[in-house]
């Protein structure tokens, strides 16, 4: 087996990857754009087709102030109420240069429950204001295992913050998850892209 060098820190001669090495790929099944929207539900596409499915959020703008992205799941029924044990934890920053923090959240974690898991904080319905937020569920179609769930995000924070917030947990079923919904804790959601992508 040859190996390739890249003695100016460039790729550019690698055509393809070595036997036995392989790269994950993304594929786009389904983007959705929210307008004034109560809900974003995907209910079709989740399957046995991939191990991992990635959900990217993009600039999503509440009707009123103060509100969180929120996720459930739906596990075979017609409610999304899968029940759910999460940990959350944050790092936020002031436009002023005056606050910081670094810490876990409890008000935003979950302990066996069938309640929305919040992935964002606090974001603003200033005209400027967003959130933004990528979410990992894994192998949602495996009837032996409990599905787990991770993500992160960034919002632009009522109060002129920017806070980066983590959260990740298992969905506590062995029943194969068949829909993912997005609501904000308050209001509707009035802009914002979501897309749906399987994970080669």
């Amino acid at each position: 087996m040859s190996i390739n060098v890249c003695n100016d820190r460039s790729m550019a001669s690698i055509t393809s990857l070595p036997s036995g090495v392989s790269g994950s790929s993304l594929v786009l099944l389904e983007t959705q754009t929210a307008s004034s929207s109560s809900t974003i539900q995907f209910t079709s596409g989740i399957d046995s087709t991939y191990k991992e499915y990635i959900f990217k959020l993009y600039d999503v703008h509440p009707t009123n102030d103060s509100v969180d992205i929120r996720v459930n799941f739906r596990d075979g029924g017609s409610n999304f109420d899968a029940t759910k044990t999460s940990s959350f934890f944050w790092a936020y920053h002031d436009e002023g240069g005056s606050t910081t923090q670094f810490g876990y959240a409890s008000s935003r974690d979950l302990a066996q429950s069938t309640s929305d898991q919040a992935l964002t904080s606090n974001i603003g319905a200033d005209n400027d204001q967003s959130g933004v937020a990528t979410l990992h569920l894994f192998d949602p179609s495996n009837t032996t295992f409990v599905k787990h769930y991770m993500s992160v995000s960034n919002a632009y924070e009522n109060g002129d913050y920017s806070i980066n917030s983590y959260c990740a947990g298992y969905i506590n079923t062995t029943t194969a998850i068949d829909g993912v919904q997005f609501v904000v804790s308050s209001g509707t959601i009035q802009s914002g892209t979501f897309k749906m992508y399987g994970v080669v």
